[in-house]
């Protein structure tokens, strides 16, 4: 990649050159893809490194500034490293754990004996009576306790742990494995329990 040729295509996209613009975007694609490629997001994949990757690239274009900035490259790949371990924090946030590891309330609970969804059982009124809402609470415990009958013992310490609100990282350095082995694991739980 020629510097000069790399800001000169720079300054046109950022005047609204639609083909300079694609052409920067190709010619950084594989630098997006060589950053991205020592990342992971838990419970993504990745190619949501590489679109993080890319959305930090689309900053640096917009961003680049010729007369402060040494080169766009340098200035590329801090923008892409910086976006790319942004999405990272923001995905191991406990706030956001119920986004990343949600069952479908529209999902019907048993394919083969009801239709009945999660939705359904969950959805309390004014007129449920306290018969209703024992065999609620029996219905739960009973998915609970199909759901950890399919566990292994290290799924099912996981499970407790991430039940009790423990990030990623926490249950971790807990159990003394990897960040990746604890998604891997929850990522397990998540396929068993849809099939609960």
């Amino acid at each position: 990649m020629n510097r000069e040729n790399d800001e000169r295509l720079v300054a046109l996209a950022q005047k609204g050159d639609d083909e300079s613009l694609i052409r920067i975007i190709e010619n950084y694609k594989m630098v997006v893809k060589s950053k991205a490629r020592v990342y992971f997001i838990a419970g993504g994949d990745r190619e949501d490194i590489i679109q993080e990757g890319m959305i930090g690239l689309f900053k640096a274009i917009k961003d680049f500034d010729h007369y402060k900035d040494s080169s766009f490259r340098s200035f590329a790949e801090l923008c892409i490293i910086r976006q790319i371990i942004t999405a990272i924090k923001a995905a191991t946030r406990q706030k956001h754990q119920p986004l990343n590891s949600y069952i479908s309330f529209s999902k019907p609970m048993n394919e083969d004996e009801d239709d009945r969804t999660y939705g359904e059982i969950l959805v309390l009124n004014d007129n449920d009576n306290p018969e209703q809402l024992l065999i609620l609470q029996e219905e739960m415990c009973r998915l609970e306790k199909d759901i950890r009958d399919k566990l292994s013992n290290m799924e099912t310490t996981v499970f407790n742990m991430y039940l009790a609100g423990l990030s990623y990282t926490e249950i971790a350095e807990k159990m003394q494995k990897s960040p990746k082995s604890i998604d891997n694991a929850l990522g397990r739980i998540r396929k068993k329990a849809e099939l609960v």
